[in-house]
């Protein structure tokens, strides 16, 4: 049987048609530009929006959900610029788009080629609304190898609540999560994003299977997974909820916009929805 939850931003994987037995867990790709995309067309209409992303699938996920939320004023996009994960550097890039009078750049770039653009903008002096997705958010392998001086004031998106953060640490999901690691996993860092993912998939998981009784057939499951209603965890971010339905395979939709601000992301603004109408 293929894994109920998949840990991936793709959006393909929540398509019940091309994968009826899997549900892609983490917030698409597409979701979160859709997000960024709200944010430009609300604080910066008239931007010129300069694009980096990385030449494949995930790339063209972000790339693509740019593009459905900007909708009609996608022109504002003035370049997009694409890059392969074998080529050293993206300065040059990075270059190019500063001389196109670009005041808005989105880095939907993996983590190494993310640190190389946010240090590039700075030594360039470029000053734009400056976004950075979800994936390359990390202090250790993303913006202390850029220098914290030069990530100030970047925005991006998340979804679960950052166990380093001590705004949380009387929080009881937080608690909870603390616990749990410490009683099964006490050699894991509680800074490792993957652990925290792990554990919102074992909640969410557990909830399905509460859910199931003593039915545990393949269908029920599935049916189970496929429905669940503005569910809440404690990991997640306040406001946050895990919905699914029978051809709505994504069960997490939502973010809140977060900007680095001196040593860390502090969140801001109203829980925001990626989910695209057609």
């Amino acid at each position: 049987m293929p894994h109920l939850f998949v840990v991936s931003g793709a959006t393909r994987w929540n398509d019940p048609k091309n994968f009826p037995w899997t549900i892609g867990y983490l917030p698409s790709y597409q979701a979160e530009a859709r997000i960024y995309a709200k944010y430009i067309l609300r604080e910066r209409p008239n931007g010129r929006i300069a694009v980096l992303y990385q030449n494949d699938d995930l790339g063209k996920d972000y790339l693509k959900g740019l593009h459905d939320g900007l909708g009609d004023k996608a022109s504002m996009i003035v370049i997009e610029e694409p890059y392969e994960i074998s080529q050293p550097t993206v300065e040059s890039s990075i270059a190019k788009m500063k001389s196109l009078g670009a005041d808005v750049f989105i880095n939907f770039s993996t983590p190494r080629f993310a640190a190389q653009a946010i240090k590039k903008v700075a030594e360039l002096n470029w000053k734009p609304l400056q976004f950075v997705s979800n994936i390359s958010i990390s202090n250790a392998n993303v913006i202390r190898p850029a220098g914290i001086e030069n990530a100030q004031g970047i925005i991006s998106a998340a979804y679960v609540k950052d166990p380093t953060d001590p705004q949380w640490d009387s929080d009881p999901g937080m608690v909870a999560y603390h616990q749990f690691l410490a009683k099964y996993l006490p050699e894991v860092s509680r800074a490792d994003s993957s652990a925290m993912t792990g554990y919102n998939i074992v909640l969410t998981m557990a909830e399905v299977l509460k859910r199931c009784g003593d039915n545990l057939t393949r269908e029920n499951l599935m049916k189970q997974a496929a429905s669940l209603k503005d569910f809440e965890q404690g990991s997640l971010l306040p406001g946050i909820k895990v919905n699914t339905g029978p051809t709505d395979h994504a069960p997490i939709e939502q973010l809140q916009l977060m900007r680095f601000q001196g040593a860390q992301w502090n969140l801001f603004g109203e829980v925001l929805s990626g989910e695209f109408h057609h």
